[in-house]
């Protein structure tokens, strides 16, 4: 994972020295809105117009933030206006590759760059901003017309996807974000942003003893909320489905072929959790959910690419895991 300085790529790691040990994430720097007349965004951001056709999302199918994306776009059936581009699993020292090996079943869903050919995702960082710094992530969203990138913020795509293109939306699919349950819906994707969406990384990515134990223990005190919560409500806030549970289930669904095992956060699997475990097949089951999920692609990319955590790049062949039984959440 390296970032561009002044628009130079450079492989460097995160910088955990600095921090006495703790992984700190970057914030997302792009932050447009697609709006479905092109006003401005909530806060005064560049707004740009929902328009069928003119948007491409670049994923890759292991990252957990950018299977948010492609949930939300599959769920509001929008693969016919809004094309996709999915980076390769393995990332090295060039960051994320466009690396597509149809000889390989396993890599099927890794495509080429369909608008611009590139090699690297950070060439398509520097195409329109050639003195750009910061990371390099995946989501991220592109305005083919203005042939500029709109978002970099996973959290903030999934919300224009949500409102933005319903007019050009192929499901109809209830409001994920309703004005009602916003104040609600913040506060409890703080507590899974924080200790869990990134507790995982916080907990993996800690390169001192101390460190790694108070995010493991933050991490797993929030499963022990998320809990207790799931156990008297069938979704977060209810009976309602909403944008909070779709963030969290990305974390879940990587949870037991990956984290516990790769990042060490074996206090307890989420099959473990009776009512996290049934709450995860049955987001898994909802109709055009698991087509959004790359098993072979989550366990490889981790496991694959982070050699200072498994310098072999050994990939495992388990767990077995059978998100398809009953979930027993009616």
């Amino acid at each position: 994972m390296g970032l561009l300085v002044n628009g130079e790529w450079k492989d460097q790691w995160y910088d955990t020295e600095s921090t006495g040990g703790h992984f700190q994430r970057q914030d997302a720097k792009l932050r447009n809105w697609v709006t479905r007349d092109g006003s401005a965004g909530p806060t005064g951001e560049t707004g740009f117009k929902a328009e069928a056709g003119r948007y491409h999302l670049y994923v890759c199918n292991a990252c957990p933030w950018a299977h948010r994306t492609l949930i939300f776009r599959a769920l509001k059936g929008l693969e016919e206006v809004i094309s996709v581009s999915a980076v390769h699993w393995r990332m090295r020292e060039n960051g994320w590759e466009f690396h597509p090996e149809p000889s390989d079943p396993h890599a099927q869903p890794a495509t080429e760059d369909h608008l611009h050919g590139y090699s690297f995702l950070h060439q398509l960082y520097t195409h329109s901003l050639p003195d750009y710094s910061g990371r390099v992530t995946v989501p991220l969203l592109w305005d083919r017309k203005q042939d500029r990138p709109v978002s970099n913020e996973s959290s903030e795509i999934i919300r224009m996807l949500n409102s933005a293109f319903d007019d050009l939306a192929t499901n109809e699919l209830p409001d994920m974000y309703p004005e009602e349950l916003r104040e609600e819906i913040d506060a409890v994707n703080e507590d899974i942003y924080h200790n869990i969406n990134n507790g995982v990384y916080k907990t993996g990515f800690a390169t001192t003893q101390n460190a790694y134990e108070e995010a493991f223990d933050q991490l797993f005190a929030a499963l022990e909320r998320t809990e207790k919560r799931l156990e008297q409500n069938r979704y977060l806030l209810g009976n309602r489905l909403t944008e909070a549970d779709w963030r969290l289930f990305t974390t879940l669904i990587r949870f037991d072929p990956v984290y516990v095992g790769h990042f060490k956060c074996n206090n307890k699997r989420i099959q473990d959790y009776p009512s996290l475990w049934g709450y995860t097949r049955e987001l898994y089951q909802m109709p055009h959910v698991a087509r959004t999920v790359h098993h072979y692609h989550i366990k490889a990319h981790y496991y694959g690419s982070h050699d200072t955590i498994n310098p072999t790049l050994v990939i495992p062949k388990g767990p077995e895991i059978d998100f398809d039984l009953p979930h027993g959440r009616g």
